[in-house]
């Protein structure tokens, strides 16, 4: 099948979250399943920096948006057995951060008006646009549009991914006709309008032709107000087209043997260079050399619903425990104050880096023991599976993808592949915490097995590709 993945960030190019890992991942596992597969994303400035010399410029066009004629260029190169397209207009792109601009709904308009308007100049005319996010919410409406006058793009489908259900592209009425250039025929009908205002991701979910979430137990608890921050009815009246497909990780690029992005190489037959990463992780770190103490790990954005009240209110039992602490990340101010004081008062136990760092946060998923992952929503997750293939065994709250990932250990007959809590209560999660702790120290030789458990387990994208592949089939008859 002929497939355009259109996303907001992909690694190796540019990445903010997990959305990059799959526009990353899951077209070259499409590709290698015999699918034709191109990738357009903006072409920001670290794109630009990095990897224009390696593009090739195919065409510039005038986009319209709104009252607006605006300028487009295209670039394209070749990775992977994928095609990637850059949509280039330095006024909406050439910037430091990815996100959180003031005009972020007409950058991201632009970019999903040009995505339509560019598909005369692609290689091929695809069966299937497959948008992710609000940031290209737009897609299936543009489409729509355009399909009543251009009849080259009415028989293309649409899939369209959730990956984080909070984040909604919502603005006021007036920018309907002045910002995004539709009709008020699109609000009044109700199809993009939501509680008075515009709702780009419910506009999406209306006319795509199938939904997707990043795991099965996420599509689940879409349908619930607690996860749905507000959609859950939207989702529910769509529910005949909503699918979980699991995402999954780059096996390659995450594996202990190769090396890749560690210290030290080591495998499950071959533990040796696990402790090798420990050590190096306790010296960059700044925490007491110990090959005998548990470090548990946190790879993770700072904010509410990754379950940080929860360590905070238990945090000095934990450290009770005779382990030792790492904690990567940003985010509220809060939360990377609690952390701050937290090393403080504990020196040569508690290691904190604010910010993100690629080498450090595969160091701490090489070199931990355990990884805590206490969230309150979590739609899938990744941070669990790639430690589990470095041999770190994840601690987590039965949410999302992690309930469909980590299966909880059953001491009586060694099945399970981590530790597990239901209920978002800091009791439980300093319960199990306990568990994983009194493993390590007491029953060293179940604790190894449990590490060797995870590091066996297949998150390959291979899996969501043939389940993605089938659900295009099914949309397009």
């Amino acid at each position: 099948m002929k497939i355009l993945f259109a996303a907001s960030e992909a690694v190796p190019f540019c990445k903010t979250g997990g959305l990059a890992d799959v526009a990353g991942s899951l077209p070259q596992a499409l590709a290698a399943s015999g699918d034709e597969v191109e990738v357009i994303v903006p072409l920001y400035q670290r794109v630009a920096d990095g990897w224009k010399n390696e593009m090739t410029f195919v065409r510039n066009i005038e986009v319209p948006l709104g009252w607006r004629r605006v300028y487009c260029g295209l670039f394209r190169l070749e990775k992977d057995g994928v095609i990637w397209y850059f949509v280039d207009n330095e006024y909406y792109f050439k910037r430091d951060a990815l996100y959180g601009h003031y005009d972020d709904g007409e950058r991201f308009g632009f970019f999903s008006r040009a995505i339509v308007a560019l598909l005369p100049s692609l290689e091929f005319m695809p069966e299937v646009i497959h948008c992710n996010d609000w940031q290209t919410a737009l897609v299936p409406i543009y489409l729509k549009d355009e399909c009543v006058r251009w009849p080259g793009v009415r028989g293309i489908k649409t899939v369209f991914t959730i990956h984080n259900v909070e984040y909604q592209g919502r603005y006021g009425k007036e920018t309907l006709e002045d910002l995004f250039g539709l009709a008020p025929g699109w609000f009044a009908d109700g199809t993009i309008a939501m509680d008075g205002d515009v709702n780009l991701l419910k506009g999406a979910l209306m006319v795509c032709d199938a939904i997707t979430a990043v795991s099965p137990t996420y599509a689940q608890e879409l349908r619930h107000a607690f996860f749905a921050h507000g959609m859950q009815s939207v989702i529910e009246r769509n529910a005949g087209k909503l699918h979980g497909v699991l995402n999954g990780i780059d096996m390659e690029r995450y594996d202990p043997s190769k090396g890749t992005g560690i210290q030290h190489k080591f495998s499950a037959k071959n533990m040796a260079g696990k402790a090798k990463n420990k050590a190096w992780l306790q010296e960059q770190m700044h925490l007491t050399a110990d090959p005998d103490v548990p470090i548990i790990g946190i790879v993770s954005r700072l904010v509410s619903h990754k379950g940080l009240d929860l360590i905070g209110q238990v945090f000095d039992q934990m450290m009770d425990l005779n382990c030792q602490f790492v904690v990567l990340g940003s985010g509220d101010w809060n939360y990377e104050q609690f952390f701050e004081q937290k090393r403080k008062q504990y020196d040569g136990r508690m290691g904190l880096y604010r910010g993100y760092n690629e080498n450090l946060a595969n160091a701490i998923y090489a070199g931990a023991d355990l990884l805590l992952m206490p969230s309150k929503s979590e739609p899938c997750g990744l941070a669990q599976m790639i430690a589990m293939r470095y041999g770190t065994v994840p601690i987590v709250r039965e949410t999302g993808g992690l309930k469909d990932t980590v299966h909880p250990y059953e001491a009586w007959c060694g099945a399970g592949n981590g530790f597990t809590f239901a209920d978002y209560n800091s009791g439980d999660m300093l319960y199990v915490i306990r568990q994983a702790v009194d493993l390590y120290y007491n029953n060293p030789t179940a604790f190894k097995k449990l590490r060797k458990t995870g590091m066996a387990e297949d998150f390959s994208w291979a899996n969501s590709a043939n389940s993605y592949h089938e659900i295009y089939k099914s949309i397009c008859g």
